[in-house]
């Protein structure tokens, strides 16, 4: 297990900020509270390791435990946000959802009678739209969630000029 090289660090980046916008740096840094009491006490400063392809995001306590371990003997430790191809694109996993949907900038609620058929690869229907972040532009990520606000999936959006259509 490794830090990420500044290259892999950047594809990363790049990625993540597809979803999360300007929050990015609250996933490796929690923001700073006024109340210093209390919040930061709890708050953990978190970072990226590299294992194999895989990237993994952890605390930075863990990931120093982690090196202790032989590289053949570690399986995993923390989330998998994704792995690296062989070309150097990085493939964000399923496993993301729960590290992203909080900071996620456009956001996607579906309606519960919607939810199923969207699992099950339909399309999501303008009827089965419970609400949905504005001024989304085209090919962004957009996480979408239930509205109990449980993510279900995150995606890349076509457009919403068809969705602002009354089609």
């Amino acid at each position: 297990m490794r830090p990420l090289t500044e290259q892999e660090t950047k594809t990363l980046f790049e990625k993540l900020a597809n979803y999360t916008g300007r929050s990015l740096s609250h996933l490796v840094a929690p923001p700073a509270s006024t109340d210093s009491s209390s919040a930061n006490a709890n708050a953990q400063v978190m970072t990226f390791r590299l294992h194999g392809l895989r990237v993994y995001y952890l605390p930075v306590s863990l990931a120093n435990l982690a090196t202790t371990i032989a590289r053949p003997n570690l399986l995993s430790v923390g989330t998998c946000i994704g792995k690296f191809s062989k070309h150097g694109k990085f493939r964000m996993h399923i496993t993301a959802l729960d590290v992203i949907a909080p900071h996620a900038r456009y956001k996607l609620w579906v309606k519960p009678n919607g939810e199923m058929p969207f699992l099950y690869g339909g399309n999501v229907v303008k009827a089965h739209v419970g609400k949905w972040s504005e001024d989304c532009p085209a090919h962004q990520g957009v996480v979408v969630l239930a509205m109990n606000d449980t993510p279900l999936v995150f995606l890349q959006n076509e457009t919403t000029s068809r969705s602002d259509r009354g089609d």
